[in-house]
């Protein structure tokens, strides 16, 4: 029973930590600086509660009533972060700034919040082994497997079908239920009458294996943090990918704790067969990295290979765990074992171990995700990963054997190191299309960045490309062009006096430059999460974006948008957004309703939105939430298409403060006195007024009986990440369109156009 009650605050855990970041991301941000405080906050609390609570409580306290203890405490607070998170953004948002003093608030409010529950979460396992005969290495496996069902419950279903509240309402009553049963369980178990935990005090080799469970700890985490952004670019970085992942990774630690267990249980020497799972473990890094790179890759489910994969989300999500399992398992399944194979060998230490491999763990995941990986790149990364877990078989093996076999073992962790590979461009530029890489003439520009992978290609036809975390996300081409300068021009066109100016995702800087152009502009902000985004748009495509990062009137703040304008008393007349496809993790939040609400609240009278929205990649349910929450806070939202031949590929939401009649004439006028702007316009076949008012899609009041049941998109569930993340491997853009434009009407109350092309127009829309 103790043990399922382990699985059972491991998997409430799991809950807990999904909502709070998800909560907690919108307070303080989602960029770099704030996951790698949100990281701090919770790990740290996890590792300073293994080694505090356990030494502040009473020696005669039963330790299942001291669980009941911690994990009521965990549902109190599980209840009470909801409720005062909004008070906490309030005051979090009068006294916000940026620079380095705006770094420590971000860390102050995760620390406030996330730092009690932790703190409690972290002090259950070390308190669990004052039992007397406890097996802490059955706990802890049975621990690692509940928190990977719980991983796997929140990111597939919870999430997916209810939103934080409920999920929080789960893990809130697996607490309780917990806090209920250990008392009972007290009365038949005894306990040690120790005032801290066994410690092992009489083991020379103390301080080594502390030492151990930290590198441990480190490599773990820093493992976990690079093949997750590999298998993100490899399966597409939806939230089911990120959710998979970590489901696996967890369920490896667990299979490798029971495996731990048991050896630690009949061994003689544990040190020896810890020392050897550290050593296999430098060249389980190395094979995994080698599998993700260059194996997984050939898997990758095509038109001729496994084409039926993609056929169903629950095939396609089998297919990536069975790929993630072959690639992560050998190397989770020994960091599982080294953690009771360390209690083992230290004679308990368990506060001490637990802590230290927590905080270990911390490191890890923050070095390699702020330092590493950036500036060493991710075949760097992984070498020190390799380095270090030899390091700790050297720290326990090398007291205990020979010289040779220390020396097999230094051999043995050089080839580790010459296997791991670099990652390829490939895989960095066309992720899921990986085996695509064949149309590429040469790879002008790489970057792993802190938050996304940057590549810049030139194709076999001349074509430059622009790549974001595996996606093309803009290009020369025409068909890109075209869109890019609508994202621009359009709400420039059809504001009076354009004079600042908000862009959210800078791409390869073309909309930013289609709008420095505009002879009104005066100002205009940059919101880009990852800095080797603009830094390789200046290099590559400065003559499309009219070197727009070298323009003084232009501000890059390196934040995410929702963040930016929850923190800045700063309006604009433009504020056009084009995030990175809604599928993609994190993305949602820029179409979610309160995002919106945010833009629509920063704008200036007569101020003017537009919105990229993706008909490729997705399905007509996720198509509609986008429509449908936009024209929530936009009613009069029109809808505008960059596809010349009108057979679908995306669209651009326009919605304004204050509605009024578009002008054919009013148009031609602007562009009359704007030569640039024409041209610009005339390069992409939008040459005048009328070809313009031609790109017209639709409306959403028109839209209206097929908005019916869309689902709003709000922050408390983001559902359209969910719903795109199902419809991402679906292609159906043709279809979605043609059942948009069944409603398109002439705007006859909007459109102030000539009686020639309002004829056309109605021929054209059938009415």
């Amino acid at each position: 029973m103790l043990q399922l009650l382990f699985a059972a605050s491991g998997a409430a855990a799991l809950i807990y930590e999904m909502v709070w970041f998800h909560l907690v991301q919108l307070v303080v941000g989602a960029s770099a600086i704030s996951v790698a405080v949100l990281l701090c906050s919770f790990m740290g609390g996890m590792a300073v509660g293994s080694w505090l609570i356990p030494r502040v409580v009473q020696p005669w306290s039963h330790p299942l009533r001291i669980i009941a203890v911690l994990e009521a405490g965990i549902a109190v607070l599980g209840i009470v972060i909801p409720v005062t998170l909004p008070f906490v953004q309030q005051a979090y948002v009068a006294v916000v700034g940026y620079g380095f003093g705006n770094v420590l608030l971000r860390a102050g409010v995760c620390v406030l919040i996330l730092t009690p529950p932790t703190l409690l979460m972290g002090a259950t396992l070390p308190v669990a082994a004052r039992l007397r005969d406890v097996d802490v290495g059955r706990l802890y496996t049975m621990n690692l497997a509940g928190a990977a069902l719980g991983t796997a419950l929140a990111g597939f279903y919870l999430l997916r079908v209810f939103d934080v509240y409920v999920a929080s309402g789960v893990a809130i009553a697996i607490n309780v239920v917990i806090a209920i049963v250990a008392p009972y369980l007290a009365r038949g178990t005894r306990h040690q009458a120790r005032g801290t935990i066994p410690e092992a005090r009489g083991s020379r080799y103390q301080a080594p294996l502390l030492a151990v469970a930290a590198l441990s700890g480190f490599t773990a985490l820093g493992a976990e943090v690079v093949w997750t952004r590999q298998l993100s670019l490899l399966f597409g970085a939806s939230v089911y990918t990120f959710s998979l992942i970590l489901a696996v990774f967890l369920g490896g630690l667990a299979i490798g704790g029971a495996a731990g267990a048991r050896v630690a249980r009949t061994s003689t020497q544990p040190e020896l067969a810890l020392g050897r799972v550290q050593l296999a473990l430098a060249v389980a890094i190395a094979a995994g990295a080698w599998m993700v790179v260059n194996a997984l890759p050939q898997w990758q489910p095509t038109r001729s290979f496994l084409p039926a994969i993609h056929a169903s989300p629950t095939l396609t999500f089998t297919f990536d765990a069975l790929r993630c399992a072959i690639a992560m398992l050998p190397a989770t399944i020994l960091w599982g074992a080294s953690f009771p194979l360390t209690i083992a060998a230290a004679r308990g230490a368990v506060a001490e171990i637990n802590a230290l491999n927590t905080a270990g763990a911390l490191a890890g995941a923050i070095l390699v995700t702020l330092i590493a990986i950036p500036w060493f790149g991710s075949q760097r990364a992984q070498q020190l990963l390799v380095v270090l877990a030899a390091l700790s078989s050297v720290i326990v093996l090398v007291p205990r054997l020979k010289p040779s076999t220390t020396a097999v073992a230094a051999v043995i962790a050089l080839i580790s190191l010459s296997v791991v590979p670099e990652i390829p461009g490939r895989l960095i530029a066309f992720g899921r299309s990986v085996n695509s890489y064949d149309s590429i003439r040469q790879f002008l520009y790489l970057s792993e960045g802190a938050t996304a992978s940057v590549a810049v290609t030139e194709g076999v036809a001349g074509a430059k490309q622009f790549h974001i975390a595996g996606k093309v996300e803009a290009s020369d081409m025409d068909v890109d062009m075209r869109l890019e300068r609508m994202l621009g021009h359009l709400p420039a066109l059809l504001h009076p006096n354009p004079k600042s100016v908000l862009i959210v995702g800078v791409g390869a800087g073309v909309t930013a430059g289609a709008l420095s152009i505009h002879p009104e502009v005066e100002r205009i902000v940059i919101c880009e999460i990852e800095r080797a985004v603009p830094e390789s748009a200046r290099r590559y495509f400065g003559e499309e974006n009219h070197h727009v990062f070298d323009d003084p009137r232009v501000r890059l703040v390196y934040d995410d948008a929702r963040h930016f304008l929850q923190t800045t008393t700063e309006t604009f007349d433009i504020i056009t957004s084009d995030p990175i496809h809604p599928w993609v993790r994190g993305a949602a939040t820029l179409y979610s309703l309160e995002y919106l609400q945010l833009a629509r609240d920063h704008l200036n009278p007569g101020g003017v939105v537009t919105q990229w929205i993706p008909l490729y990649e997705t399905d007509l349910r996720s198509v509609k939430s986008e429509i449908a929450t936009f024209a929530q806070v936009f009613p009069d939202t029109t809808l505008w298409n960059p596809d010349v031949l009108e057979e679908g590929y995306d669209l651009v939401a326009l919605g304004r403060v204050a509605p009024s009649p578009i002008s054919e004439t009013a148009i031609d006028r602007r562009l009359g006195s704007a030569p640039r702007v024409t041209e610009s316009l005339d390069g992409v076949m939008l040459q005048s007024g009328a070809a313009i008012l031609g790109t017209y899609a639709g409306r959403a009041r028109d839209l209206a009986p097929l908005l019916s049941d869309a689902e709003i998109n709000r922050e408390r569930h983001l559902r359209l990440q969910y719903l795109a993340g199902l419809a991402a491997n679906r292609d159906r853009r043709f279809a979605i369109f043609q059942e948009l434009v069944k409603y398109r009407r002439y705007p006859a109350d909007l459109f102030e156009a000539s009686a020639g092309l309002e004829a056309q127009l109605r021929k054209w829309y059938g009415n």
